[in-house]
C-alpha cells in the first residue's frame, strides 16, 4: 500500500524538500550553474515534479514548468525513502527500481548535495508526526 494518501501529499512533502532545498543561497549556488531541468514522475499516487534549477523553481502537476532536460520515473515510497537515506539512486536504477531519461551523469553528480537534505526531510517528517512516512 502507498504511504501518500493524495497526490497533495506528494508535492506537500516529496516536492517540499525541494522547496527547502531553494531556501538555502548555498545550494541554489550551486543548482543555478548545473542548467538542470529535472522532472521527476512519480506513481502511486501520480504527480509530476519539476524543479528548474537555473531559475530557482518548483512546478507541480503534469505540463507544468519548462521542458526538462532529465528525468525520472519513480513511485513516490522510493521517492520518500531516497530522502530518508534508503534508497542508493544508482543502485536504484540498476534493479529498475527508478528509470531516468536525459543526461543523467549530471545530476548523479549533485547526490552529495542532495544528501544535506536527508536531515532536513526527516525532521518535516518528524514535526508533522508523519510516523507512517519515516518508517516506509
Amino acid at each position: 500500500m502507498a504511504v501518500f494518501a493524495d497526490e497533495a501529499e506528494v508535492y506537500e512533502y516529496l516536492g517540499g524538500v525541494f522547496r527547502l532545498g531553494l531556501q538555502d543561497p548555498d545550494l541554489v549556488a550551486k543548482l543555478a550553474p548545473t542548467g538542470i531541468v529535472l522532472r521527476i514522475t512519480y506513481t502511486d499516487p501520480d504527480a509530476v515534479l519539476t524543479v528548474d534549477m537555473p531559475n530557482s523553481e518548483i512546478h507541480t502537476g503534469a505540463g507544468n514548468g519548462p521542458a526538462p532536460n532529465i528525468e525520472l520515473f519513480m513511485s513516490a515510497d522510493t521517492g520518500n525513502r531516497f530522502w530518508l537515506g534508503k534508497v542508493v539512486l544508482p543502485v536504484a536504477m540498476a534493479k529498475g527500481e527508478v528509470r531516468a531519461k536525459g543526461p543523467v551523469s549530471k545530476l548523479l553528480k549533485l547526490l552529495p548535495t542532495a544528501k544535506r537534505l536527508f536531515g532536513p526531510y526527516r525532521q518535516k517528517l518528524e514535526t508533522a508526526g508523519r510516523d507512517d512516512l519515516l518508517k516506509a
